[in-house]
């Protein structure tokens, strides 16, 4: 299996323990397939930005990221929700049938725009509950992990 593999999220991850794990988890993917972690600069707030005007500009940075050939997965809590088994199966199936790189988007605090859940071909949600974008970064990580050790049959996943 010849997987590559993007992450790109807005802003750093402030929450040391948040950092930490995430560190861990792509250290752990890195072992099946290369993964490549990209911050984009958030839009600052200020007063008379509309929330709107944010999240474009911010769509606009992740947009800039991107590269043509990949398939983009945009994370939304309105995307479909699949389990471990069944995101473990969409990426076998994925690298099986289609060449390219999968680019993982993650917005800011108040999401991804309209145009780049547009472009996206996969919306996923991580959960119906509503996460902070860093804890969101974290778990899907976890779970790309644990769709390998699916995939690969090995006992982390049970």
């Amino acid at each position: 299996m010849s997987l590559k593999l993007r992450v790109i999220v807005v802003d750093r991850t402030r929450s040391p323990f948040l950092k930490e794990g995430e560190a861990f988890y792509l250290d752990r993917i890195n072992h099946y397939a290369p993964i490549e972690w990209i911050e984009v600069k958030p839009a600052k707030i200020k007063k008379g930005r509309s929330e709107e005007e944010i999240i474009r500009f911010e769509g606009e940075a992740i947009a800039r990221k991107l590269i043509a050939r990949d398939y983009l997965v945009a994370l939304d809590r309105g995307g479909h929700q699949l389990d471990s088994k069944e995101l473990a199966f969409w990426l076998e199936s994925f690298y099986r049938d289609h060449s390219g790189r999968i680019s993982f988007v993650i917005g800011g605090p108040l999401g991804l725009s309209r145009d780049l859940m547009k472009k996206a071909q996969k919306v996923l949600s991580l959960s119906r509950l509503t996460l902070t974008h860093e804890m969101s970064r974290l778990f899907l990580l976890e779970q790309i992990y644990r769709a390998f050790t699916i995939i690969k049959g090995e006992k982390y996943h049970k």
